[in-house]
């Protein structure tokens, strides 16, 4: 069974002068020469994303769509018409967004969040910015502690409304916000906690794959400051977020573990790069 709007696993039926001809479920579907890998040979099973041309033609790509059927992603308009606008999503063809679909009028050279979707009448991809409709927290998928994909979709007087693995939305707190995030920004992260059907999240990873994350920035903020930093577990919170952007206690448990894995050592003002030959 092929999907229109996401990757298929097709295998090549026959060649022509302007592309290969792939296997469908009752048909042959072109993949242009432009998008056939070099060596391809008949047999050989390539992982196309497949859509409609201007013909209403199912083709095949080898490009790479910035998202698929289901995918909440910002885009950029490119050009409007009366029946709707088109935005840019990496392929030849544009994203159609029915006015219908709207949330006010969009305007060439402005970026929209959108849902990708698959018409039904059509059969064709296309893009809505109603995208609440298409969002629930009754049956969630995920738990406590879960890492997920998250997209920045609208700022509160408490911090972030995001929507969470394109099912659910979830809140990013400001006071556990160290860095400046845009609506559309795509963002890793995890579940801190659930109460009822209300979702806080975090950015980063859960425990100790975190702590390691930050680790690794503390190293390099060492190299770059050469060697040594005059921050320590005496240092202030306001003064440990502004320079590193996390947490007083994500830095005092980060510098800890460095220290256990000889990388760092303490001095009286500070934090010092270990000589790896010592």
């Amino acid at each position: 069974m092929i999907k229109v709007g996401e990757y298929n696993l097709l295998r090549v039926k026959k060649e022509a002068d302007f592309g290969v001809y792939l296997e469908g479920v009752d048909q042959e579907i072109l993949l242009p020469s432009r998008f056939v890998p070099e060596g391809t040979k008949i047999g050989d099973e390539l992982e196309v994303f497949l859509y409609h041309d201007s013909e209403n033609r199912l083709i095949a790509t080898t490009q790479k769509p910035y998202g698929i059927a289901g995918d909440i992603v910002n885009l950029k308009a490119v050009s409007v018409t009366k029946q709707g606008a088109f935005l840019d999503w990496g392929l030849m063809k544009d994203l159609f967004v029915p006015q219908s679909q709207q949330l006010t009028r969009m305007v060439p050279g402005q970026e929209y969040l959108v849902r990708i979707y698959i018409d039904e009448l059509t059969g064709r991809c296309a893009a809505t910015e109603k995208i609440d409709r298409f969002l629930s927290n009754e049956n969630l998928t995920v738990k406590e502690m879960d890492p997920v994909n998250l997209v920045v979709y609208r700022r509160t007087d408490i911090g972030y409304v995001v929507i969470i693995n394109n099912q659910h939305t979830g809140i990013l707190h400001h006071n556990e916000l160290f860095r400046s995030v845009e609506v559309g920004d795509k963002l890793k992260g995890f579940i801190r906690g659930i109460r009822e059907d209300k979702i806080d999240v975090v950015l980063g990873q859960a425990g100790y794959k975190r702590v390691e994350d930050e680790g690794e920035k503390i190293l390099r903020l060492l190299q770059e400051n050469n060697g040594y930093l005059p921050y320590h577990d005496k240092s202030t919170p306001e003064e440990i977020q502004e320079f590193f952007g996390m947490s007083k206690k994500t830095f005092k448990m980060t510098i800890g573990t460095l220290y256990k894995q000889r990388k760092i050592i303490f001095t009286q003002t500070g934090i010092k790069e270990a000589d790896p030959d010592q």
